[in-house]
């Protein structure tokens, strides 16, 4: 991935437009990264994994509330679940 600063990105938007379709690049100001130029294509990706993620999220929350509601799973310890976890990896 290449860096360069906001003015060169000012200056030479169409060259990172069309280098972009290769690999992000990375826009500085004041040797801070301040934003990416990328493809519709890394962008759709990135859309996708953002959508996904919030989905797992959601199903595990109501998988989790579903959970809780059992007398089983109201007895587990902090110690009991660590155990689980770790034994499932």
């Amino acid at each position: 991935m290449i860096a360069v600063t906001s003015v060169e990105a000012q200056n030479r938007f169409g060259e990172l437009i069309d280098r972009s379709q290769r690999e992000p690049i990375e826009v500085t100001r004041r040797g801070r990264t301040v934003a990416y130029v990328v493809s519709e294509h890394d962008m759709k990706e990135l859309v996708d994994v953002r959508k996904r993620r919030e989905e797992a999220a959601r199903w595990y929350a109501q998988y989790r509330e579903k959970l809780a509601a059992t007398p089983e799973a109201a007895a587990l310890t902090e110690e009991d679940i660590n155990r689980l976890v770790h034994e499932l990896r």
